[in-house]
C-alpha cells in the first residue's frame, strides 16, 4: 500500500532561495531513478512527516504527485542540518513495483530473554537494520526477531533469521545481529564455587 505525497516543481537558484524555502516549512527535494531525468521538487515539511509516520517509516512507498505526474518512490536519502538536525533535503528514488530494490529495514526484538535477564545480562542488538533485496510489494516495514529462547552467550546471526516471502538478506550469513551478553551473576557463580572448594594443601586429615 502506498501513501500519496503532493509536491510542487521547484528548481532552486541558490542557497539563499533554499534557506527561504526552508523558513516557509518547505523542503527542497529531487526525484530520480528508472532512467528518468532528475526532477527537482519542493515538499511540505508537515506533509512529509505525516507520510513517513506509519510503521514503515522512511521505507514507506510513496506516490509523489507533481505537475500532473505521479511517481512511485521511496526515500533514498535525507540530508539534515548539522546543528538543528531538521531535514534539509530529500532524495526520492523512483521505483518499479515489480522490480527488486535494495533497502535497509529496521530490526525489532520480540519477547523477553528471561534466562539472560535472570543472570543480570542483557540482549544487545548488534545491528539496527538489515539490508535486504525485495520488491516494493513484498517490502516489510521491519524484521522481527524472537529473543525469548536466548541463553547467556547466545548469538543470532544473519543466516538464522526468518525473512518474509520474496525477501532475501544481503551480507555475511555469520554476521551477528543479536547477542545475549552474560551478566555479573553468571560470572560470579564459577568464582563462588572455586572459593567454596578447599585447596589440596588445606584439606583436614580424617580423625
Amino acid at each position: 500500500m502506498s501513501t500519496t505525497l503532493v509536491a510542487t516543481p521547484g528548481r532552486l537558484s541558490g542557497s539563499a532561495e533554499a534557506r527561504r524555502i526552508r523558513r516557509d516549512e518547505k523542503i527542497p527535494a529531487v526525484i530520480y531513478g528508472q532512467g528518468m531525468e532528475p526532477v527537482s521538487v519542493i515538499v511540505d515539511r508537515r506533509d512529509l512527516r505525516i507520510a513517513l509516520s506509519g510503521a514503515a517509516g522512511a521505507n514507506t512507498i510513496l506516490e509523489i504527485k507533481v505537475d500532473g505526474n505521479t511517481y512511485p518512490a521511496v526515500v533514498k536519502d535525507m540530508q539534515r542540518h548539522p546543528v538543528r538536525r531538521t531535514v534539509a533535503h530529500v532524495d526520492f528514488l523512483r521505483i518499479n513495483m515489480s522490480e527488486e530494490l535494495t533497502i535497509a529495514v529496521p530490526v525489532r526484538l520480540v519477547g523477553e530473554a528471561k534466562a539472560v535477564l535472570a543472570e543480570g545480562g542483557l540482549v544487545d542488538p548488534s545491528q539496527d537494520t538489515i539490508d535486504i533485496v525485495t520488491t516494493p510489494a513484498n517490502m516489510p516495514s521491519e524484521i522481527s526477531i524472537d529473543i525469548t529462547a536466548m541463553q547467556p552467550g547466545d548469538v543470532i546471526r544473519l543466516g538464522q533469521i526468518s525473512l518474509p516471502a520474496g525477501t532475501r538478506a544481503l551480507g555475511d550469513p555469520e554476521l551477528p545481529i543479536v547477542t545475549a551478553i552474560a551478566g555479573s551473576k553468571a560470572e560470579a557463580a564459577p568464582v563462588a564455587a572455586a572459593e567454596e572448594t578447599p585447596a589440596a594443601g588445606d584439606a583436614k586429615p580424617k580423625s
